[in-house]
């Protein structure tokens, strides 16, 4: 029997380790089995091919939309929905307290399902339409956000005769952030649930539960309206599950980023009925520590009546998210499709759920869910996924040990001789570990060091050289060196780079315990990872694969396709939903670090038991050399010419947020001791005023407020529409000489104030007079107490002595009346008077484009920057 090349080699070795052959024998024959010098870099240009042939299409696939024409078929229309949408569209920015969203869109809502309601079939359904007018208020990050009169649309669709009392609930909203037309941030969502209302209420078809579609006209300031719905609406103590979908990008898939909490059917309902699965358990965790700027109704709904339920929201072109350029024209009918299908589908599924009636009886802890390139959807329970994690760590390391004493019995080696080398070999894949997710965030520093962050924001291409080519060298480059300078001549080269491989998985395995003892549910990623290496290591281990040669390798290769595409489409969805969020993460933090920690994780756990297969060939050099070039050209391009410049006109802009401010200063007896005006900006991204720098728009003059934070209360400047204290801090100041003017300036009236007959307390009264955004900012001096007041009482027994501003966030919908507020101030020598408190009053004019000077000053941003402003006054007064 003619023996095959492979039998060769290990026939030479086996002479070799019983002394039979010379040492340059054995160096010749491990020469002939590894691969020419060009091997490397095919063998990592197919892996890229795979992932732009494969990952990238498949990441951005749509389903062909349903015309009119497929109506009969029962399905979700997407032209319908598209014609719902340009209307929507046509309305404008759509802010609370606006006619566009008090008065046009809520009859543009009301008019559709004035049709719809037309063609409901009346012998199977009922469907009903409320218009709650809500006010109310609640806390939220030690600030009182109060509504007065924001408005909700809702419609309740019943199946004839029903008994059921647990209502299925759909929410999206309709209101918008300033300037944006919100086509994808929600009005996308919002025409779904119509076009679903729509096949629901026409179909002949049986649902055992109501069905509650609500439609909320404030979401976009702190989620208020869904508060009003869910703490005062007749339906609500009814709704038991709740379908959320909202929006931080236009034109894509949405994906499923929250469950539950604690009740992992619905994940099973989800992928029995979502036809199109996008989501991971990875998304929940990193959405649920809160440091995306983004949050949804879902909070609410699980905060303030413990519903359960999916939350959902488009991700993708985040670029256009609450900016002008939030128009249908990104948005194709495809993508509208893509979540019809998926929504309507759930809203049948669950709408017939025995587990409506009850669910707590089915709370069950968290699951583990992913779906696997929008092609098929895996879950399991949290306790399942913790036993799956110890199991496939487990095997992980008892395979290599028992790969060690093969190891060794091959070589004719003692098992201490092979564990010593492996423990060697362990610390380096440390280091490797180490220097392959440290190089990427060496780069992010040294570019933010020299104010070239966001340089791949427009340009995601460039993350391949500025992040995962230094990933790649540093994550393999320890091993390249040991290779290359080991002496052992009893272990093989083939052996010792199995070794080096079994170093990477025993780290992951170590990793996956660790993490799966701490609670971290993402912990999959790890356990799938190494799924992958252990079937093929087991393999070679069954048959003579392991020991012959490098021909343990071809099973590896195959095997890790399904690693490979999982994880760089998984990583890639975040990049790609993370990107554009760093476009608006501040002027603080470095977003850089950020993408490149993330695309090291990505390419590590996508190529990193690939790279280290690069050993193999001959001149393996040259792929270092090659992929620090990529490096260097990479870092030239994006410090040194336009492609490395963040913005572009349209689709890749700058947020530029700023207010046009006049503030005025009043003193307890009533003298003005500041009246100024001037722009007060918050820089949305890291690089702040830099890139205005040579433009048209003048900033001479532009000044950091930290010294007025230090002085003023608040920083004696207004609350923006989503500004925090940390953006005041960072915020910058331009003065201008000419007073800005608003369309009318806030009154605050004292009307009384009376000591009360325990003599040391005082009550005020007062008649405030401002628009429909506006905040209030009131600090007591010391030995100063508010015992009560208009707002929230539960506040001030809360905070008595944390010694910061009270802040009050007051939106109004339809309600544009004077507003009434009272304070009872304790003050313990009853000496009332002195000062006893700073009040504070931020009028905003969101409805105004501002007077000449501020219109002129917007209009010298250059394109690629959207100026997102409108006036504001600020009032100091001492009480």
């Amino acid at each position: 029997m003619k023996m095959g090349d492979t039998d060769k080699t290990q026939v030479s070795y086996e002479r070799i380790e019983n002394g039979g052959e010379p040492q340059e024998y054995r160096k010749k024959v491990e020469r002939d089995s590894t691969g020419p010098w060009y091997f490397a870099s095919n063998f990592l240009l197919f892996w890229a091919l795979l992932f732009f042939a494969i990952v990238v299409p498949l990441f951005y696939r749509l389903p062909a939309a349903m015309n009119i024409e497929d109506a009969s078929k029962g399905g979700f229309i997407a032209e319908r929905a598209y014609d719902n949408l340009y209307e929507f569209d046509k309305i404008g920015s759509k802010v609370v307290g606006s006619d566009a969203n008090e008065n046009k869109t809520v009859q543009f809502l009301l008019k559709e399902l004035a049709l719809i309601q037309e063609n409901v079939l009346d012998d199977y359904f009922d469907m009903e339409i409320d218009v709650q007018i809500t006010s109310g208020s609640y806390l939220k990050s030690e600030s009182i956000y109060m509504y007065r009169a924001v408005q909700n649309i809702i419609i309740k669709l019943s199946p004839k005769n029903t008994t059921s009392e647990t209502y299925l609930l759909v929410n999206s909203h309709f209101d918008s952030k300033p300037t944006s037309p919100a086509a994808g941030d929600a009005g996308h969502m919002a025409v779904t649930i119509l076009e679903v209302l729509r096949v629901m209420s026409s179909t002949k078809q049986t649902f055992d539960h109501p069905i509650v579609f609500l439609i909320n006209g404030a979401e976009e300031k702190s989620l208020l309206a869904s508060h009003g719905f869910i703490s005062q609406h007749k339906w609500a103590p009814f709704c038991k599950v709740v379908i959320n979908l909202d929006a931080a990008g236009s034109g894509g898939r949405e994906i499923l980023f929250q469950t539950g909490p604690d009740n992992p059917w619905l994940v099973d309902y989800y992928k029995k009925n979502a036809k199109h699965p996008f989501a991971t358990t990875m998304a929940e965790e990193i959405f649920q520590t809160g440091l995306l700027p983004s949050d949804t109704d879902f909070r609410i709904f699980t905060k303030y009546s413990n519903l359960i339920g999916l939350d959902l929201g488009q991700c993708i072109n985040g670029y256009v998210y609450h900016t002008r350029y939030d128009r249908i024209d990104v948005i194709p009918r495809t993508s509208l499709q893509n979540t019809g299908d998926n929504i309507l589908g759930l809203v049948r599924g669950l709408s017939n759920a025995t587990e409506l009636r009850n669910p707590k009886e089915y709370a069950a802890g968290h699951a583990v869910f992913f779906d696997v390139l929008g092609l098929y959807f895996v879950h399991y329970s949290e306790s399942t996924g913790v036993i799956l994690n110890y199991f496939v760590a487990g095997a992980t390391i008892v395979l290599i040990f028992v790969s060690l004493l093969r190891t060794a019995s091959v070589s004719n080696v003692s098992t201490g001789h092979v564990v010593g080398l492996f423990i060697l070999i362990v610390v380096l894949q440390v280091i490797a570990l180490l220097l392959g997710l440290g190089l990427p965030v060496v780069v992010a520093y040294l570019f933010d060091m020299y104010g070239l962050s966001l340089t791949y924001y427009s340009t995601p291409a460039l993350l391949i050289g500025l992040y995962v080519c230094p990933t790649l060298i540093g994550f393999s480059l320890p091993s390249f060196v040991y290779l290359k300078l080991q002496r052992d001549d009893k272990v093989s080269f083939a052996k010792q780079l199995q070794l080096v491989l079994h170093g990477h998985a025993t780290i992951l395995a170590i990793l996956g315990i660790g993490l799966t003892l701490y609670g971290l549910r993402t912990t999959y990623v790890i356990t799938w990872t190494l799924l992958f290496y252990v079937i093929p290591l087991a393999f070679n281990l069954l048959t003579t694969l392991h020991d012959r040669g490098f021909a343990w390798t071809a099973v590896l290769k195959v095997v890790q396709v399904i690693p490979f595409l999982y994880n760089s489409y998984l990583f890639y969805t975040f990049i790609v939903v993370i990107t554009p969020m760093m476009g608006r993460f501040g002027l603080s933090t470095n977003p850089d670090l950020i993408v490149s920690a993330l695309t090291a994780l990505g390419t590590v756990f996508s190529l990193g038991f690939l790279v280290l297969l690069v050993h193999m060939s001959r001149r393996s050099s040259l792929i270092f050399l090659g992929l620090l070039a990529v490096t260097a050209l990479t870092v030239y391009i994006a410090s040194s010419t336009q492609i490395g410049f963040p913005y572009r006109p349209k689709t890749n802009v700058q947020r530029v947020h700023y207010l046009q401010v006049r503030r005025v200063f009043y003193e307890y007896d009533g003298t003005v001791s500041k009246d100024e005006s001037g722009y007060v900006f918050d820089f949305q991204d890291r690089r702040g005023a830099a890139p205005l720098k040579g433009t048209k728009v003048n900033l001479t003059g532009l000044v950091s407020m930290k010294s007025d934070c230090e002085k003023y209360m608040m920083c004696g400047v207004p609350h923006n529409y989503k500004s925090s204290q940390s953006s005041r801090v960072n915020g910058m100041w331009l003065p201008r000489d000419q007073p800005v003017e608003t369309p009318s300036v806030p009154v605050l009236e004292l009307l009384s104030k009376t000591v009360l007959e325990n003599n040391k307390t005082v009550r005020f009264e007062f008649n405030l007079t401002c628009p429909d955004q506006t905040s209030l900012f009131i600090q007591p001096y010391e030995d100063v107490t508010i015992s009560n007041w208009s707002f929230l009482l539960s506040h001030l027994e809360e905070n008595t002595s944390s010694g910061s501003p009270f802040y009050i966030i007051i939106s109004n919908g339809i309600e544009s009346s004077p507003l009434n507020l009272f304070m009872e101030i304790t003050k313990p020598n009853g000496d009332f008077n002195v000062p006893l408190f700073q009040f504070g009053v931020s009028a905003l004019y969101i409805h105004s484009k501002g007077d000449a000077m501020s219109v002129k000053f917007s209009d010298s941003f250059p394109s690629f920057a959207v100026a997102i402003q409108w006036p504001a006054v600020y009032q100091r007064y001492i009480f």
